[in-house]
């Protein structure tokens, strides 16, 4: 493991997450039932776009992940207040080989990790009923605790006019090993497709 010094949202933060599988978009290679994604082929072609351009694809950033961004440092005070405890900011986690990685929004002790997101009113409130807030996020969560070798994840669902929803996730050995058997056939795959492209001129 390799925690990369960098301000999440940075050039030099997007350049170390482009053209490799991220645990953001996990989901893309495996569902959080453990079955391949039907969306793992077109992930594919991103990330070797992603290589072949230098840079990483621009994709539109939505009203709600626009908010998350501003509202994250609240929403962690708010945990750090609620926890009565103190956070770290967390750059890019990759594994040795730098093949595939994570962007956790905090570590948590030595032991734990925080992700924040702010969604939508209605999204945040089905949370809140379901306490449920993990499965949607769940590839993403699991992800993160493989790559950065953590044994926790703190999900909060945060909306500054009505109550958190807070779950805690331990890690899943069982899906971890489906999960990371998965995303290392992917990364292996597409080094094999990046292979190609140096072959016939596309890659450097």
């Amino acid at each position: 493991m390799i925690v990369h010094n960098v301000l999440q949202g940075t050039s030099e933060w997007l350049a170390l997450r482009a053209g490799i599988p991220t645990a953001s978009d996990f989901d893309r290679i495996i569902t959080k039932s453990g079955k391949p994604s039907t969306q793992a082929e077109k992930y594919m072609h991103k990330l070797l776009a992603e290589r072949m351009m230098g840079r990483p694809v621009v994709e539109h950033v939505s009203y709600w992940m626009g908010r998350g961004n501003q509202m994250e440092a609240e929403a962690v005070s708010y945990y750090e207040q609620m926890r009565d405890l103190d956070t770290e900011r967390v750059g890019f986690v990759t594994d040795d080989a730098r093949t595939i990685g994570a962007s956790p929004d905090r570590f948590v002790g030595v032991d734990g990790l925080l992700e924040i997101k702010v969604p939508a009113e209605h999204t945040h409130v089905g949370y809140l009923l379901k306490h449920a807030v993990d499965a949607e996020y769940y590839p993403q969560v699991q992800g993160q605790l493989w790559v950065t070798e953590r044994a926790w994840a703190d999900i909060l669902s945060y909306h500054p006019e009505m109550p958190p929803a807070l779950v805690r996730v331990e890690r899943d050995e069982k899906f971890i090993g489906v999960l990371s058997a998965a995303v290392r056939a992917f990364a292996g795959a597409l080094e094999d497709m990046a292979a190609q492209a140096r072959t016939k001129g596309w890659l450097a």
